[in-house]
């Protein structure tokens, strides 16, 4: 679906698009969604839309532009809380659920979101957060068992209207933020507009992978991620197909338990998983892969010994690609038929991209620079950072902030990022952060985190430490300050590695070397 220019002003909403329109198209039946033992077919899924737009509208007066916040595993309900807010003209705020109570705080605050709906297992880490300390919420909806003081999801279901008047929005109206991981450890939110997903889904869904009614689409990567969003959500969705959900963690067994099971033929994925599943060891069987037609990276660069071992291993080939928050999805992927493995690809159709210097300039082939991008998915804003986003958006491109180069034949390979976050698991890791809380612990007196690549060739944060006098380094301490971070942050910040130095590498000026410590090897 083509959405230019002189159309962006008509009527248009994501909701209808993505969900209504299967009923009129004749797709009542089908299913929708999978997860464990529930099937939702496409006229529940609308339905089930519908009353929540009205319960959010009537029972707790959420207007159009306010701000919905997500805090929900991967189970149906977090597709009618999306698409039901975005019906009336709301914005949806997915976030991340494996965050701690003083980020959800802020999270609050900064979306100053009147209604948080979320699950049962997740409610704890809203109710620790003194509620004089929420300036702005109203309402916790919850789904599961709603203690008092909170409301459930199944009885607003239950008890509101399946008839809804969608708001008269269009496609440059905001329809959802995500939040992108920033310098200061604080995240971003990226506003996104009802046409992005439309964009992103013909760019690179229907050009690349080929989508059609009949694929099955398996993300291990959450829906509150935006590479997780496109592959579980609105991908699916966007042709008439079927999501499979799975709400627990992507252990190795998990996943292959749920590929065996649903019988995906689109598996996504990033390469910390894919090694975890290649180090999985089959037993008395090797475990069938034989429905996927193809497997898909992204979140971090695929070094090309995982895509080659797990093609010899399981007959499935991986395309790598990148994307990112802020331009929604992947706007540099291999092709079925034109894959070169440890590259991200080429730009994919209705995408451009170049690669400049520091001075703006284009780079010769083979030299490395900043690579930038053009896509009609890109967000509009960073909300309430205004300078971010005029460093970010230079008018139609958008800064990735990743170092690449391409090579003669037009594939990007990625060098590494311009500053110094890196992401582990696909997920990005500020440095400083955790530096910060390092610094915290008694016996330490300086700190240096950066990203060491392990036996795979995946990022991995490792913690150099200088130590005040009177401590010594040794593996108790190392574990005392690995705990002492999991106490503080997000157990993905976790250092993999502690190491004890008597000095970090510095300029004369005393700025910090990270480069030589990035260069450090360490056998994981």
């Amino acid at each position: 679906m083509a959405l230019p220019s002189e159309q962006s002003q008509q009527a248009f909403n994501a909701a209808r698009y993505f969900v209504d329109r299967h009923l009129q198209e004749g797709r009542g039946d089908k299913v929708a969604i999978e997860c464990q033992d529930q099937r939702v077919s496409y006229s529940q899924l609308s339905g089930r839309v519908n009353r929540l737009g009205t319960a959010l509208r009537e029972a707790l007066t959420v207007r159009i532009e306010e701000r919905v916040l997500l805090l929900l595993p991967d189970i149906p309900e977090f597709f009618y809380c999306f698409f039901g807010a975005l019906k009336i003209g709301a914005v949806s705020v997915p976030v991340n659920t494996l965050l701690r109570a003083d980020d959800y705080e802020f999270l609050l605050n900064d979306t100053r979101a009147r209604v948080v709906i979320t699950n049962d297992s997740l409610l704890p880490l809203i109710l620790q957060i003194p509620r004089e300390r929420l300036a702005f919420l109203k309402h916790i909806v919850v789904v599961g068992t709603a203690p008092e003081g909170t409301l459930s999801l199944s009885d607003l279901l239950a008890s509101h209207s399946v008839d809804l008047v969608p708001a008269t929005t269009c496609a440059d109206d905001v329809a959802f933020w995500l939040y992108s991981s920033g310098s200061t450890g604080r995240p971003k939110a990226c506003v996104h507009l009802h046409h992005d997903m439309v964009v992103a889904t013909d760019q690179y869904a229907r050009s690349i992978l080929q989508i059609q009614e009949s694929d099955r689409f398996f993300s291990s990567a959450k829906l509150f991620f935006a590479y997780g969003l496109g592959n579980a959500l609105y991908f699916p969705l966007a042709v008439g197909a079927t999501s499979i959900l799975w709400p627990g963690p992507p252990s190795p067994q998990n996943v292959f338990n749920v590929i065996e099971r649903y019988r995906p033929t689109l598996f996504f994925s990033g390469p910390s998983n894919y090694a975890a599943l290649l180090d999985f060891p089959a037993k008395d069987r090797e475990f069938d892969l034989s429905s996927i037609r193809l497997a898909i990276s992204a979140g971090e660069a695929l070094p090309a010994s995982i895509a080659e071992r797990f093609s010899n291993r399981f007959a499935v080939e991986i395309l790598d690609g990148i994307g990112s928050t802020e331009a929604l999805h992947i706007f540099i992927s291999n092709s079925p038929g034109q894959i070169r493995r440890g590259s991200s690809g080429k730009a994919v159709p209705g995408c451009e991209a170049k690669i400049l210097d520091d001075q703006r300039q284009p780079v010769p082939a083979g030299e490395i620079g900043t690579l930038w991008v053009k896509s009609d998915a890109a967000f509009t804003a960073y909300w309430k950072h205004h300078e971010k986003t005029k460093q970010t958006i230079q008018g139609d491109w958008l800064c990735t902030g990743d170092k690449y180069h391409q090579d003669s034949d037009g594939f990007y390979w990625f060098d590494g990022r311009a500053d110094d976050m890196f992401k582990v698991s696909g997920v990005w890791v500020s440095p400083s952060e955790i530096e910060s809380v390092l610094t915290e612990h008694r016996a330490v007196a300086e700190v240096a985190v950066v990203a060491n690549k392990d036996k795979d060739g995946l990022a991995k944060p490792v913690a150099w430490v200088v130590l005040k006098p009177g401590f010594a380094g040794h593996e108790t301490l190392a574990r005392d300050l690995q705990e002492f971070v999991v106490e503080r942050l997000p157990v993905y910040k976790r250092p993999r590695r502690v190491e004890f130095v008597s000095e970090l590498p510095r300029t004369a000026t005393g700025k910090l070397q990270r480069f030589k410590l990035r260069q450090a090897f360490l056998d994981f």
